[in-house]
């Protein structure tokens, strides 16, 4: 009996014992199961942050790039100005040179001209944009004289592109090409109906597919109308860049893109109406008035117009020369300035 109860006793704990190991040996196998695991989630969470940066290197590598991509675009077309220009005899003028002479012209003429704007009379981007396409091949001044009779007719869009034809180009005679242009201003009006809701659009994309507008039309709207910046290559601006070497381009696109690389962007639309201002009362193209000129000193082609400085100033015109300018209603800084508003249609202009 007593050996019975014995065996039993030590028996139990050896049972216990086991089951204990076994309970332990159950909870290694988990942890050494569990490890490898944790050790792998961690692995992948290491390389997903390592992929990470790697991504976000790549794309500050590739916005870097951009940067120096534009920049040395940008320096490329400075240089290729300077080349492609005529160089005065002595040491040649280096991009940087030429990049400082040319801001230096904009901010005396603009010293000059403080007042400088678009000549056209105009009081939507409808009317400026009809205006600015009759003023080819003639003045401004002959285009602000014809067109308060053609918006009082036909105000709208939807008006003149519904007008007939011979009663448009009897009021448009004065200004010349009567008939393509007429041809034009009813075509593109019939396209701001049709294409844009009659609104004129505000992308240089959209207006150069209507009728009669191209790249300086487009511009002169978006600069003048819209606020947004651009360069206006007419005969004035062609002539005055290359006279002062910006360019020696001769296509209106090129000289567009060599003279843009000079200026930041927000410079444009003013440096168009100074130049064309400056054009069209000094530098003139039969017989400049150098002797009357501000940027004399800054300007490589001094002398080929009169130098003596009274017989110069004889040869200016608009305000400079005591005239009336070319627009009917101009704005209210040019007349404090001490200029002229030019007369209607049919008045002795005095110039």
């Amino acid at each position: 009996m007593g050996e019975h109860e014995s065996d039993a006793a030590s028996g139990e704990p050896k049972k216990a014992t086991k089951a204990a190991k076994a309970v332990k040996k159950a909870a290694v196998k988990k942890t050494a199961v569990k490890q490898p695991a944790v050790k792998q989630t961690a692995a992948k969470k290491t390389s997903a942050k390592q992929t990470a940066a790697k991504k976000s290197s790549v794309k500050q590598t590739a916005a870097k790039k951009t940067v120096a991509k534009k920049t040395a675009a940008k320096k490329t077309a400075v240089e290729k100005a300077v080349a492609g220009k005529p160089q005065p005899a002595g040491k040649p003028e280096s991009p940087a040179a030429l990049v400082r002479r040319a801001r230096r012209i904009n901010r005396e003429l603009a010293e000059v001209y403080p007042y400088a704007h678009p000549e056209l009379d105009f009081e939507n981007p409808f009317q400026l944009l009809v205006a600015t396409v009759l003023s080819a091949q003639t003045t401004d001044l002959r285009v602000n004289q014809t067109t308060p009779a053609l918006f009082a007719k036909y105000p709208t869009p939807e008006d003149l592109a519904a007008a007939n034809p011979e009663e448009v180009e009897e009021i448009l005679r004065p200004c010349g090409f009567f008939r393509a242009k007429t041809k034009s201003v009813i075509g593109l009006s019939k396209g701001l109906v049709e294409q844009f809701g009659g609104e004129v659009p505000g992308r240089l994309e959209d207006l150069v597919k209507l009728p009669g507008v191209g790249r300086k039309t487009a511009f002169v709207v978006l600069g003048n109308a819209f606020g947004r910046p651009g360069i206006t290559v007419d005969t004035h601006f062609q002539r005055l860049v290359r006279r002062w070497q910006w360019t020696a381009e001769t296509e209106p696109d090129k000289i567009e893109a060599a003279v843009g690389a000079l200026f930041p962007k927000s410079d444009w639309t003013d440096l168009s109406h100074h130049v064309i201002w400056h054009g069209r009362r000094m530098c003139h193209a039969r017989k400049p008035a150098c002797g009357a000129c501000p940027i004399a000193p800054l300007c490589p082609a001094y002398g080929e117009g009169e130098t003596d400085p009274e017989k110069a100033r004889k040869l200016l015109k608009y305000e400079k020369g005591g005239f009336p300018g070319q627009r009917l209603k101009p704005p209210q800084a040019y007349l404090d300035a001490g200029g002229r508003p030019a007369p209607p249609l049919g008045a002795v202009s005095g110039t």
